[in-house]
């Protein structure tokens, strides 16, 4: 097993280099910045303090990024639409615009990657890796206690 978890290992290092490498060559966002924008859009507009909970980054990083993303025209504070203090991170017509066009340019490759899986191969394989962020997820939860 120790063998396989190593294969594991490496694999999912190239999973990210390839990733990062596509997004680079794509002339796409910055990966931490679609990250960001991703998980905004996903669940809506968020506080520093849900971000740092939802991306598990610390108060000052994700602060730069957001600031970075801001200066960009990509994101923009709001108030809170609960009416409470703390004001919330939302994208911007021209950052929901930015990173559809990364998503798709994601995608794209993606589907022609693919094309030859089986639609049951691809189903499977988006279910295991679900499930593998969960588990890391939990890991970094358990870590941070």
């Amino acid at each position: 097993m120790k063998s396989r978890i190593a294969d594991i290992e490496y694999e999912q290092l190239m999973l990210s280099r390839y990733t990062i490498a596509h997004q680079r060559q794509a002339g796409g966002l910055d990966r931490s910045v679609y990250l960001l924008m991703s998980r905004i859009d996903g669940q809506g507009p968020m506080t520093i303090a849900e971000l740092n909970h939802a991306l598990r980054l610390d108060a000052s990083t994700l602060q730069r990024q957001v600031t970075s993303a801001i200066k960009d025209g990509y994101l923009e504070r709001i108030a809170d639409p609960d009416g409470r203090l703390a004001r919330k991170i939302t994208l911007t017509a021209d950052g929901e615009q930015q990173m559809n066009e990364a998503r798709k340019a994601s995608t794209n490759a993606l589907e022609h990657i693919m094309e030859d899986w089986s639609a049951s191969d691809i189903d499977s394989f988006a279910n295991l890796l679900h499930r593998f962020n969960l588990s890391i997820e939990e890991y970094s939860d358990l870590k941070r206690a």
